[in-house]
């Protein structure tokens, strides 16, 4: 009798042990949280500059997800993605993310529904009207996946629904997953931050005007501070500006303005150039067309020096936007059809970098092909190419229509994808290395060898040229046509690439996560759905079983001693 109260006090005991060393370990769990991602692509792993953003928040973030209700199957796996990386950012922030799921289609009333409905889109959450089928029946539904960030009083709309909607929808679906965290945690930054970048634009060379750059000016200033850069008679290197950016210019560089921009990247500036190489006169098309010609900018010697020659030719595409041409007259109305312009190729293959990862179709116009050459320490990354229906025209190129109608035919289009983007990075060396220098600038401040920088060049100097509304005549958003309605990715590549220039690689290094589908074999679960529901049917119930006749077991052998004892 003795030893049996013996055993339960040490059981007793035991027990109140391991309880204390569970207190234990989550005392000392609040003091040093870890976590680890088991998962083969990191899937649930935050990168380490969003981490920092995290941790340095001052204040609550509140965000609303409006992705509830009823929704498909996909869908549901996208919000499910969305919680999981927003409780990631809770951990990380110290509670200091707060977020919660919203179905918008539960206003009180539909005057109210609509209000919210279209405070939503002017946030930037543009609706998706989805269509499926729930028991049997066709289900439509108007949904806004995205979310609205609050953080000190300020707001931003951020859109994740992302992704190349050439794409199947499952695959949309993925690589708007992958992008969950890149999006929001650059909404977060930009509410947080309190220094915005300086964004230069050169002038002076016959570059796009304000009204034709408007859409991509305000792109821009939503998140940084622009000016225009005119470079006539500075004597010192250009110094306080995050990245320099060349809109198309058409007019010559002089000596002293070319060693300006080189001695801008020699001490670690960033640039993007949108840079024509011919010109062409869109009122001459039609009838025998016109001819397009080089232009003199005076460029290419600075280019080639830092690791790329832009070429004297045009690339056509099967793959191509539409150019609106005049079919007649209605009164005193001018009538217009489109037709397949292949000088407008939709750019819908991207290289491997990050900043390009997982986006929507572009469109270029009149670009030319991009060479590589030898620049020593220089890594050179393509970043747009046109389809493998593709060909390259050499200077001089007539444009016409009348030739278009009969040339287009897929025999001809045999020359593959061409590069008409590329990022380069290093050490760059300075064109004027070894020459003598322009006159009037400090001998004693030149640097021949550059620190690290990053140049982008794209061969198309309208990729940031908005059109105009039809009606009224006012510029449109970047990457909208006015005659189609058609909504490219032109702002997705432009924000995306002065993100990287400017943040060293931070947060756009998030866009790099991977997501990987893993189908069921749907033949496979055909023929052994009936195995698999009994295994997890019956199995547990035959653990249960056997685990208690063992416990039966032993506890019956255990106290046969006492009997036999006594």
């Amino acid at each position: 009798m003795v030893k049996m109260k013996s055993n339960k006090i040490t059981h007793i005991l035991y027990f109140l042990i391991g309880l204390a060393a569970i207190i234990l370990v989550n005392q000392l769990a609040e003091f040093s949280r870890f976590r680890v991602d088991l998962t083969e692509e990191n899937r649930y792993s935050i990168n380490d500059a969003t981490k920092d953003l995290l941790t340095n928040l001052e204040e609550t973030v509140y965000i609303d997800i409006y992705l509830e209700g009823d929704l498909p199957a996909n869908f549901k796996r996208f919000k499910t993605a969305i919680g999981e990386t927003l409780d990631e950012f809770q951990v990380y922030s110290g509670n200091k993310v707060q977020f919660k799921f919203i179905d918008p289609s539960i206003a009180s009333s539909t005057k109210a529904k609509n209000e919210f409905y279209t405070y939503l889109a002017q946030m930037g959450i543009q609706p998706t009207n989805l269509t499926y089928q729930t028991d049997g029946k066709k289900t439509e539904k108007l949904i806004f996946p995205g979310v609205v960030i609050s953080y000190y009083g300020e707001q931003k709309g951020v859109l994740l629904l992302k992704g190349n909607r050439s794409a199947n929808p499952d695959d949309v679906i993925n690589q708007s997953i992958e992008g969950i965290e890149y999006h929001i945690a650059s909404a977060i930054s930009q509410l947080s931050n309190d220094s915005r970048k300086r964004i230069g634009i050169i002038k002076g060379h016959g570059e796009l005007d304000s009204t034709l750059i408007a859409g991509f000016s305000n792109l821009l200033i939503e998140k940084y501070d622009l000016y225009n850069v005119n470079l006539n008679n500075k004597k010192r290197a250009l110094t306080g500006y995050d990245v320099l950016i060349l809109a198309k210019p058409t007019e010559k560089f002089t000596t002293n303005e070319k060693y300006q921009l080189d001695q801008y990247i020699m001490n670690g500036g960033r640039m993007l150039a949108f840079v024509d190489a011919l010109r062409v006169n869109l009122d001459s098309i039609d009838g025998e067309g016109t001819y397009a010609f080089a232009y003199d900018t005076d460029l290419t010697d600075l280019f080639f020096r830092y690791g790329v020659r832009i070429n004297a030719d045009f690339i056509q595409d099967l793959n191509c936007g539409e150019m609106p041409l005049v079919a007649g007259n209605m009164g005193d109305q001018a009538q217009f059809r489109s037709m397949p312009w292949p000088f407008f190729p939709i750019i819908n293959n991207y290289g491997s970098h990050p900043m390009v990862k997982n986006i929507d179709a572009s469109i270029a116009k009149f670009t030319s092909t991009i060479d590589t050459v030898k620049a020593t320490g220089i890594k050179k990354t393509p970043l747009m190419l046109t389809s493998s229906y593709s060909r390259v025209l050499k200077n001089p190129v007539r444009v016409s229509f009348n030739d278009l109608r009969r040339d287009v035919v897929p025999e001809n289009f045999q020359s593959g994808p061409q590069a008409i983007s590329y990022l380069l990075e290093g050490k760059f060396t300075s064109l004027f290395k070894n020459r003598i220098l322009p006159k009037n600038v400090p001998q004693n401040e030149f640097v021949g060898d550059g620190k690290e920088s990053k140049i982008i060049v794209v061969s198309d100097g309208d990729f940031i040229r908005n059109d105009f509304d039809l009606q009224n005549g006012n510029p449109l958003e970047l990457g909208i046509d006015p005659y189609s309605g058609t909504v490219y990715a032109n702002p997705d590549f432009v924000t995306n690439a002065i993100d990287y220039l400017v943040e060293d690689g931070g947060l756009i290094s998030a866009k790099s996560k991977e997501v990987k589908i893993r189908p069921l074999d749907k033949i496979k679960v055909k023929n052994e759905k009936l195995n698999w529901q009994l295994i997890n049917m019956v199995g547990p119930l035959v653990v249960l079983i056997v685990f208690g006749l063992i416990k039966f077991y032993l506890r019956r052998r255990k106290y046969a001693r006492f009997d036999t004892d006594a």
